[in-house]
């Protein structure tokens, strides 16, 4: 049985990634629009937030206030290399300012920074060579009584679906399997 939760991210870095017309619940799902290589067309942009809107699915813009006021985002995303306080401003034009850190003291700069939410990443074993460390299940659940609105990132797939029944948080961020199999993902989550 998977483990129901209040809040599902999903971080796409195409807008063709993913299909809205698969998302039936409202209110849950929640867009983080992620492309640091091939720019986007903005107006197609705009029309993919419209269709959010009319979803009521949130949308934010990773690291890029400008694109993020001209597609008028729900908020914008601060990834675990932003540093800047400049997120602060961010709020003051009615932003949701969401975050990812790796460790306690990147989590404490995302709360300077005056985020909501944290994606706490590796929660799970990934799969590519680079990142082999990961928190589990006991030392993420320390992690979230310290800090409230922390968010479990990093090895969510199939298989570590059921295990976040012992995740003690509000929702789950998913990154790789969105691209791999969306609609299965998507499916699976209903």
């Amino acid at each position: 049985m998977f483990s129901f939760k209040k809040f599902y991210f999903l971080i796409i870095q195409n807008t063709r990634d993913i299909n809205i017309d698969d998302i039936k619940k409202y209110n849950k799902f929640i867009i983080i629009y992620r492309n640091k290589e091939n720019k986007e067309n903005i107006s197609d942009l705009i029309k993919f937030r419209k269709r959010c809107k009319l979803k009521s699915i949130k949308f934010f813009i990773a690291n890029n206030f400008g694109l993020a006021s001209s597609v008028r985002s729900d908020g914008i995303y601060l990834s675990a290399h932003n540093k800047s306080l400049k997120s602060l401003n961010y709020k003051r034009n009615n932003f949701e300012v969401i975050g990812s850190a790796h460790n306690y003291n990147e989590i404490s700069q995302k709360r300077k920074q005056g985020c909501k939410n944290i994606f706490l990443s590796r929660i799970f074993l990934v799969s590519y060579k680079t990142k082999q460390s990961f928190l589990g299940i006991n030392k993420f659940n320390n992690h979230s009584l310290v800090f409230k609105g922390i968010i479990p990132l990093g090895g969510i797939n199939f298989t570590t679906l059921n295990k976040l029944k012992m995740v003690k948080c509000e929702g789950f961020a998913i990154l790789s399997e969105i691209k791999k199999k969306p609609a299965k993902i998507i499916s699976r989550l209903f």
